[in-house]
C-alpha cells in the first residue's frame, strides 16, 4: 500500500530499491534481497535504459515484476564479441579453463570481462558478450525510497 502523496521515480529521483534479476529457468543472476538494498540516480546510467523504464511512475512501498526481452535488457550476443587468443598472450600460471572470467584492459585501459569459452594447446577462445546476452529475464524490484530530483542537495553547494 503506498501513499497518495508520496513521490513517484522520475528523472533525476534518488531511489533506494530491492531488485533481483533472474533466467527463465529460475537461474538468480544477480539480487539484492538479504543484502544491503540499491541506490542510485534515475538516469545516471547505474542501470540499462531498459531497467529504468521499467521503475518510472514507482512510489515507495510499490513492487514490479517485469519480463524485459533481450533487446531492452542486455542486448543479443554478438558473435563478433568471441576473439580467440595466442595462449602466449596469456600468464603460464594463469587458470585458463571454461567458465572462468577474466579482466582484459583495452587501449584505453578500460577493465572489460571475458569469459573463457574453450582453451586449446596454442590458443584460448574469449567471449567479451555480457553473460546475461541474449537471455529475456524477470526484473523485480521492491521501491523502499524515493527522494525528488529537486529535493536532493546539490554537491556543488556543499562546501
Amino acid at each position: 500500500m503506498t501513499n497518495d502523496n508520496a513521490p513517484t521515480i522520475m528523472p533525476g529521483s534518488r531511489v533506494t530499491m530491492h531488485y533481483s534479476i533472474t533466467l527463465h529457468d529460475g537461474t538468480v543472476a544477480d539480487s539484492s534481497y538479504g543484502d544491503e538494498p540499491m541506490e542510485f540516480v534515475m538516469g545516471d546510467g547505474t542501470l540499462l535504459e531498459g531497467l529504468e523504464r521499467a521503475l518510472y511512475g514507482l512510489a515507495p512501498g510499490q513492487q514490479q515484476v517485469l519480463q524485459i526481452p533481450p533487446q531492452e535488457g542486455f542486448g543479443f550476443r554478438d558473435p563478433e564479441n568471441v576473439h580467440t587468443m595466442a595462449r602466449a598472450e596469456f600468464k603460464d600460471d594463469m587458470p585458463l579453463a571454461p567458465g572462468v572470467i577474466i579482466e582484459f584492459a583495452t587501449p584505453s585501459e578500460v577493465l572489460v570481462p571475458g569469459m573463457i569459452r574453450e582453451v586449446a594447446v596454442d590458443t584460448v577462445q574469449v567471449d567479451f558478450n555480457h553473460p546475461l546476452a541474449g537471455h529475456e529475464i524477470t526484473f523485480k524490484v521492491d521501491i523502499l525510497a524515493v527522494v525528488p530530483a529537486d529535493e536532493q542537495p546539490n554537491e556543488q553547494e556543499q562546501v
